[in-house]
């Protein structure tokens, strides 16, 4: 990226100014904050597209969901693969945000084969993590009865995953969600920006909530499988393992990424990779009648 390459003269001095244990995290973080800040001011240019809900396609309607004129997700129409049918995908933003952030997965998902993808939007007025996922409970069972799919797959990044999360595991949601990818979500609440605590929404995400602990309770029998990828540069999660679900009851894989921060998880071209990746074991245990094991990864993505 362009951001990137104008950071690069400045390492030097880096390495010189700092000591050398610190340099490659600096760097890193030096690297990160650039994409960051690259990738905020284009989404603040995509936001406005966003913010209507997508309208929604028909059983009769095979190219998939259409989008208003000169919305950036179908401004490119890929072609996709020959594929199987497959579980329709929903995407689920994050706090004060709208389906736009989605724009680049949801292209990666289209080419590789995921020909029902669809995007929410929950209003940013939401003050209710419980009454949010009520509503994406209706919205899922709205997505089943019109695709004749039985089961979605859900990614969801920051708040977004949260959500998902309260559904499938409180709401009796693990029924109709069969793969719950999440993307920099404070499973175990996050501490940053107290300042942020008037906000309703926020006090439920922090450690210690009603909320956070109602997902600490047993869960037996959750059907749900849980992956979650979280970054060793998120500057929303403190502390950053809070990204990570652990349950002893959930089966739950956890995804270290690493050189990337919290805006660039659901845009980053190698995140979209492991999303697939994620998706596409779920079909092979699914065809193979068996599930995968609990456990961690890691992935590299600068």
């Amino acid at each position: 990226m362009k951001v990137i390459r104008a950071i690069l003269p400045l390492l030097p001095l880096c390495g010189r100014v700092l000591p050398s244990r610190l340099t490659g995290l600096s760097v890193a973080l030096l690297k990160a904050t650039a994409l960051e800040i690259a990738i905020l001011a284009g989404h603040l240019l995509l936001y406005p597209s966003g913010i209507v809900q997508e309208r929604r396609s028909t059983p009769s309607d095979p190219s998939g969901p259409s989008s208003p004129p000169g919305d950036p997700a179908t401004s490119v129409s890929p072609t996709p693969l020959p594929t199987e049918p497959k579980p329709p995908v929903v995407l689920l933003h994050g706090f004060i945000d709208n389906r736009s952030v989605f724009v680049m997965l949801r292209r990666s998902l289209a080419q590789h084969g995921r020909q029902q993808v669809e995007s929410l939007n929950y209003s940013p007025l939401t003050c209710d993590i419980r009454t949010a996922a009520e509503l994406l409970g209706r919205h899922i069972e709205e997505i089943c009865r019109r695709t004749g799919q039985p089961q979605v797959d859900i990614v969801g990044h920051s708040l977004g995953g949260l959500i998902a999360r309260y559904y499938a595991q409180r709401l009796g949601g693990d029924l109709r969600v069969r793969t719950l990818v999440t993307l920099g979500t404070p499973h175990s609440g996050t501490r940053v920006a107290p300042l942020a605590n008037a906000h309703p929404i926020v006090r439920q995400m922090r450690p210690g909530s009603e909320v956070i602990e109602e997902l600490r309770l047993p869960a037996p029998g959750c059907r749900t499988r849980f992956v979650s990828f979280w970054s060793d540069l998120d500057h929303l999660m403190d502390p950053l393992e809070a990204a990570c679900v652990d349950h002893p009851d959930l089966l739950a894989q956890n995804v270290q990424v690493t050189g990337i921060g919290h805006l660039a998880l659901p845009l980053h071209p190698a995140v979209a990779t492991g999303i697939r990746d994620a998706l596409d074991q779920s079909d092979e245990c699914a065809d193979a009648g068996a599930r995968s094991d609990q456990g961690r990864a890691g992935l590299t993505v600068a």
